[in-house]
């Protein structure tokens, strides 16, 4: 059973390949055509599907268009409804509309030879739930699913068991979770739809002083839903053009909101957890990938396991409309256990880049050693492994490294990938040693949660600490990245430190490097010490002189 799952509605395009139940490829378009998100999510840019990313899943498994048995596309039509009747302006959602239902032959195309009656319509919120409920390590499950807005709805509440899905409840539209963080995020200066995570960090400096109010304008109901009232932002703090400096408003304005958000999501888990009883709760839509309200759940909640698919943002429902019609066949998909589904080279076509490019580099027999000698001595890091991650965080396969003893690293790398100061970055641990250092959700593969940062480790490690004493930690597993465990125990044996800085391998407002020229464009233009291009190495020192 072969199953393309397409993305293509709103933002964040992809593609994801389900064979036989296992998932072989997941992509997003922005890896492939440089522009974050892949495109605005706006009602004319519907039409345009993640050709790139189709084109490469296939060609990775060695297949065509005829010989897939099903493609699922995110989003169906047939639940759609005039928005002005919900309440929701959106004077172009009918051609986005128009467009959907026009996918089947965009798709048959763009892929010549694909049959149109192959195509099936996935509804958004049911993609997302699959592609958590489907593929955590649990077959029994609840499953909630928040985020702007799908078809008509912006959540949905349900429980998975053996591949089946029932559904509680979803909060129809105008009411959104999600709309609200993004209409917070567009006051704050940032970009709608694209910075809802710099809210997040910036809420940390601020203190939840309008929280009160908030518990009025944003409160649940008895049915599992919720209801969210219009907000007169500029109320509690003044409008900002992007670049404008923030003020201690805006980060109390900013902690407010996170704090609510923080608290419905909780309640919404137990109700949800009142109806199904299940100890296991996966999750996925936009409003998951807030690893602080994660966290709150997994602290608070009633719940043994908190799961959240590392895609779980619209990139996510390419993978879970696959998932959701490889069940539908009788087949039980395969759980995730890696985000590491995009492209890769081997070394031999990674040494070919840097011939041609005319670049010095060495391919040392004891990697590891040689680049935790490097981090060891302050040097930030460029590391290029495997497969590119599925999903917006870097998990050790495109990274900026550096050492976390010294906290001037914080500022360092935000001025190199020319970000703002106030954003932190991340540690990446062994599995094994976590738990001495960082208190939360063990383990952590794939940096969903946030963890308080054990008292007698904060000075040692303060590039990696927030502000509020905080840290949003990668666990690893020795078994699953051996090369990347190794690196950090030899950085342990030269430093006392088992921890390493880990932030995407990208500059601000560009997608996160996936081909070696994207991490050779990068190494070119930042001020980073060594490019290690898989099994090689190129020093700065020696390559730019």
């Amino acid at each position: 059973m072969k199953v393309l799952g397409v993305n293509a509605i709103f933002h964040d395009p992809s593609a994801a390949l389900v064979i036989d139940g296992r998932t072989v490829a997941a992509a997003e378009e922005e890896r492939f055509c440089r522009r974050k998100h892949g495109k605005r999510p706006v009602p004319w840019s519907a039409w345009e599907l993640p050709e790139q990313a189709i084109r490469w899943c296939l060609d990775e498994a060695g297949i065509g268009p005829e010989d897939l048995d099903r493609v699922g596309y995110s989003f169906d039509p047939s639940l759609c409804v005039d928005l002005a009747e919900l309440g929701v302006s959106d004077p172009g959602d009918a051609m986005r509309t128009d467009y959907a239902r026009r996918a089947p032959r965009f798709l048959s195309t763009t892929l010549p030879g694909l049959d149109p009656q192959k195509v099936v319509f996935v509804p958004h919120h049911v993609a997302h739930a699959a592609s958590a409920g489907l593929a955590a390590p649990y077959t029994d499950n609840a499953c909630l699913v928040l985020d702007g807005r799908g078809e008509r709805a912006s959540h949905l509440a349900g429980h998975y068991r053996d591949g089946d899905l029932e559904v509680f409840g979803a909060q129809q539209l105008p009411h959104s979770l999600g709309l609200l963080y993004e209409d917070l995020t567009d006051h704050l200066g940032f970009l709608r739809s694209s910075d809802e995570y710099k809210v997040m960090a910036l809420a940390s400096y601020g203190k939840p002083r309008h929280l009160d109010d908030f518990r009025e304008l944003v409160r649940t109901t008895s049915e599992g839903g919720f209801r969210t009232q219009p907000v007169d932002w500029s109320a509690y703090a003044p409008r900002l053009a992007k670049g404008e400096e923030l003020t201690e408003a805006h980060a109390d304005l900013a902690c407010s909101v996170q704090r609510r958000l923080e608290e419905v999501l909780l309640e919404l888990a137990t109700w949800l957890y009142e109806q199904c009883g299940s100890r296991n709760l996966t999750m996925a839509g936009g409003t998951a990938l807030n690893c602080v309200a994660n966290s709150v759940l997994a602290r608070r909640g009633p719940y043994d396991n908190v799961w959240v698919q590392p895609a779980a943002g619209d990139a996510g429902t390419s993978l879970g409309a696959a998932l959701q019609l490889t069940a539908a066949s009788g087949l039980r998909p395969e759980p995730m256990t890696t985000a590491a589904l995009g492209r890769g080279w081997t070394g031999d076509e990674l040494r070919a880049r840097l011939e041609r490019a005319a670049l010095p580099f060495e391919t040392p027999s004891d990697l590891a050693a040689v680049v935790a000698e490097a981090l060891a001595s302050n040097a930030v890091v460029a590391w290029y492994q495997g497969r590119s991650e599925y999903g917006p965080r870097a998990l050790g396969h495109r990274s900026l490294l550096a050492h976390p003893g010294d906290r001037r690293n914080l500022e360092r790398l935000n001025d190199i990938k020319g970000r703002e100061q106030f954003r932190p970055v991340a540690p990446l641990v062994l599995t094994e040693r976590a738990a001495e250092i960082f208190d939360g959700p063990l383990p952590s593969p794939y940096m969903l949660f946030v963890h308080d940062v054990a008292a007698a480790w904060r000075d040692r490690i303060p590039a990696v600490v927030h502000v509020d004493g905080t840290a949003r930690i990668q666990t690893v597993d020795r078994s699953n990245e051996p090369l990347l465990a190794s690196l950090l125990d030899e950085f342990d044996r030269r430093t006392g430190l088992p921890v390493l800085v880990n932030t995407s391998l990208n500059t601000s407002g560009r997608p996160m490097v996936d081909s070696p020229s994207d991490a050779l464009e990068l190494f070119g233009s930042t001020p980073a010490d060594l490019l290690v291009l898989g099994p090689h190495v190129v020093r700065r020192a020696g390559a730019f002189r």
